[in-house]
């Protein structure tokens, strides 16, 4: 569901569901705001996992027969936070807008901390360049 708070953030609240009927007996819930992600799960030992909006590097969203049937989805988020470097967010509804949603938000939250991705392409260290003669 999508709620808008005082200050104007826009909020996706989405429970973890079943695949079948879309019903959503399970202890996750998943919340989606400008500048982070957050993970609660749990029943007797609750989990609270957060990832900063400007981690998230890549967003995928799939869905297979079962979850197209009943109007769910899962997004992959492909992060840089050490806890969750693939952040997903399971049958869940509306998950093509929370896809979209996720990747511009955390466009902005790059540019607004001036944020530079750089991948490690297993290049030789600067030391190993002097042995190489």
């Amino acid at each position: 569901m999508e709620q808008t708070s005082a200050s104007g953030e826009i909020t996706y609240r989405q429970r973890k569901r079943w695949v079948f009927f879309g019903l959503p007996f399970t202890f996750t819930v998943y919340t989606v705001k400008d500048d982070m992600i957050t993970l609660n799960s749990g029943f007797i030992k609750k989990i609270e996992n957060d990832c900063y909006m400007y981690k998230v590097q890549d967003v995928q969203l799939t869905a297979g027969f079962f979850e197209r049937i009943f109007g769910l989805g899962s997004v992959v988020c492909f992060t840089g936070d050490t806890t969750h470097p693939k952040l997903v967010l399971e049958h869940i509804r509306m998950s093509k807008e929370i896809k979209n949603f996720i990747l511009d938000a955390s466009e902005k939250a790059r540019m607004r901390r001036r944020t530079l991705n750089t991948l490690d392409i297993g290049s030789t260290a600067a030391g190993e360049l002097d042995d190489m003669d």
